[in-house]
């Protein structure tokens, strides 16, 4: 059956306890707990076979906060900026894209963030009435940090992920999430799908909240690679993450994100998220963003790409393995009920409270 996997619930109760070590990827087991193989684990994982009674894969995250940045890759921007000058409508999308493509270009990668030259272009689209909250984030000094999710609420691979049943122009969007500590240092990275649905945010940006925050709309995984000589932020910073989707209609959507081509370094990112005016005394995880935004017609042509039902979507980079969901309505998804004192009371029956 392959490598047997163990609980080091003993030495870390969670993996928030975990990333406050100095050097969590050379902590060790000190009493093993065999809780099966990798196989065992991941057949037993999707919800349709589950026995739940055997163990099964989680997110592998816990008290952090759930955090994303967004607008941090040039060629997403534009998509941002579509979505809101066409209000939510796929049907728009084309002809807003044409005509915003036409005024300040598609190619915005040689612009630093903060930077004078920024400052500059912003000068000029204002003047022009061009100007977009989604282009001040993007290029302005300050990231767009937003709350994706409540901890405990995200789930892991295997699991379906959630859309709002009233949402009608939605993608994923593959992303490297890093592991953040309490004290602000990156313990480590794992894979995310920061689910979207473009036409409530397209709408208006107010409601960021209902387009981002639904049950199931965080997927996190497959597991935390924590840093070491072997593994280090320069590594997220040349990763390239895969994307697919595969529909139960014969639809297949491939695409990629390259790190190289992030706006913002990572580091910078979580420098503005977390110092003396932001605490996290759980530590926190953190979206960075992609550079994919669907335009492929799933149906007639100029409609866009959206999810449907029972697609499955894959994200992938050979350091981090991959991350696959099958897709939902989050009112069809299994009601979230696990939150912060469930887990303290398991932890508790379990003995696993004890000072450290």
């Amino acid at each position: 059956m392959g490598r047997r996997w163990c609980s080091s619930a003993r030495t870390a109760s969670t993996t928030s306890r975990a990333a406050r070590r100095p050097s969590p990827a050379c902590s060790t087991v000190a009493t093993p707990s065999p809780i099966g193989s990798l196989a065992e684990l991941l057949a037993n994982t999707p919800p349709d076979g589950r026995d739940a009674k055997k163990p099964y894969l989680l997110a592998p995250v816990d008290l952090q906060a759930l955090k994303a940045a967004g607008v941090t890759f040039a060629q997403s921007l534009l998509q941002r900026v579509v979505e809101e000058q066409s209000r939510g409508d796929p049907a728009r999308a084309n002809e807003v894209r044409a005509s915003l493509t036409a005024e300040i270009g598609s190619d915005l990668s040689t612009i630093k963030p903060g930077s004078p030259d920024a400052m500059k272009l912003k000068a000029a689209l204002q003047k022009r009435n061009l100007w977009s909250q989604y282009l001040e984030v993007g290029i302005g000094p300050d990231v767009e940090i937003f709350t994706k999710s409540q901890p405990m609420a995200a789930v892991g691979t295997g699991f379906e992920i959630g859309l709002h049943p009233g949402s009608t122009w939605n993608n994923p969007e593959p992303e490297i999430v890093l592991v953040v500590n309490a004290a602000g240092a990156i313990a480590g990275a794992t894979l995310g799908n920061d689910v979207n649905l473009r036409d409530f945010e397209g709408r208006s940006a107010l409601l960021l909240s209902k387009a981002k925050d639904n049950t199931g709309s965080c997927a996190l995984g497959p597991f935390i690679r924590l840093f070491d000589d072997s593994f280090t932020l320069d590594d997220v910073r040349q990763a390239v993450v895969a994307l697919r989707v595969a529909g139960t209609d014969g639809f297949a959507l491939d695409g990629s994100s390259s790190m190289k081509m992030i706006s913002r370094d990572p580091a910078e990112i979580v420098r503005q998220g977390i110092g003396k005016y932001n605490q996290y005394p759980d530590g926190f995880i953190i979206f960075l963003g992609t550079m994919f935004a669907p335009t492929k017609d799933r149906g007639e042509k100029g409609s866009g790409f959206t999810h449907k039902i029972g697609d499955i979507v894959t994200i992938s980079t050979p350091r981090l393995g991959a991350l696959a969901n099958r897709v939902n309505t989050s009112d069809r998804l299994p009601p979230w009920r696990f939150g912060t004192l469930a887990l303290m009371e398991n932890l508790a029956r379990r003995g696993l409270l004890a000072k450290r």
